[in-house]
């Protein structure tokens, strides 16, 4: 189906404060997040390559030790394999699209 709604995609908790709702197209991962404020992603890598972008409020991104506050508008690129964490310093919503395909977010 080419046309998809993100607010009908199935949602999950991940991690307390973090709903994922997720898209899979064969080649990549696309996850819409709603995010509480305070709400902390701890400091994490993985093999994917990950373009995040935060579509409504504030998140502070650590990527590689560099700490920046996101606002809409903006995208941070994280290289596969770079440490990387933040927390929602409002309510959020954030896109995070990841390649290769994440399969531990298949659900």
């Amino acid at each position: 189906m080419p046309f998809i709604k993100t607010d009908q995609l199935p949602g999950k908790t991940v991690i307390e404060g973090y709903e994922a709702r997720t898209l899979h197209t064969g080649s990549m991962t696309l996850v819409y997040w709603s995010v509480q404020a305070g709400a902390v992603m701890p400091m994490h890598n993985h093999i994917h390559v990950q373009v995040a972008q935060v579509l409504q409020g504030q998140f502070m991104l650590t990527v590689n030790g560099a700490t920046q506050t996101m606002v809409p508008g903006q995208i941070a690129v994280i290289p596969s394999n770079t440490k990387h964490g933040g927390v929602a310093i409002t309510d959020c919503l954030l896109l995070d699209v990841f390649t290769p395909e994440r399969d531990d977010y298949k659900f």
